[in-house]
């Protein structure tokens, strides 16, 4: 499975909202001079994003984003479903009714990969992003 650019800009975008001071907001251009992402693909990105309420839009010519929700509450399989889609491996996985599902050998292992991904993504929030991060630029960090 492969996470395209839309899933790694859409969770780098969100984690640089996250280190803002909570209730501060972002033009996309302040986002994508911090992160190189495109203004543009940036405006893309955000709107499966705010349609399910990661982020949100405050409209006019000072507005800008800003987390949707508490940080908590906000996962990485969050982002990364409204960005990408559905995280199945296989089509089949989820499916009620697999016509192959008698017969096919491989379905478990997809199964297994898709419940091992989904515990992955459902229990990293961006508040433990934010966490990680700052204990990467704390004082015990050495390249």
């Amino acid at each position: 499975m492969r996470i395209s650019t839309k899933g790694r800009y859409s969770l780098e975008a969100l984690l640089y909202l996250s280190l803002l001071p909570p209730g501060e907001y972002t033009s996309t251009r302040a986002i994508a001079e911090h992160t190189g992402i495109s203004d543009g693909y940036l405006e893309q990105l955000f709107i499966p994003l705010k349609k399910a309420g990661i982020i949100h839009a405050i409209r006019g010519p000072q507005g800008g984003y800003l987390p949707g929700r508490s940080l908590k509450k906000i996962t990485v399989g969050d982002i990364l479903r409204a960005a990408e889609g559905p995280l199945e491996p296989v089509a089949c996985v989820n499916s009620e009714k697999c016509p192959n599902e008698a017969w096919c050998v491989s379905r478990h292992t997809w199964s297994e990969l898709y419940q091992e991904i989904t515990a992955c993504v459902d229990t990293l929030s961006l508040a433990d992003l934010v966490d990680s991060y700052h204990e990467l630029d704390g004082p015990e960090y050495v390249i």
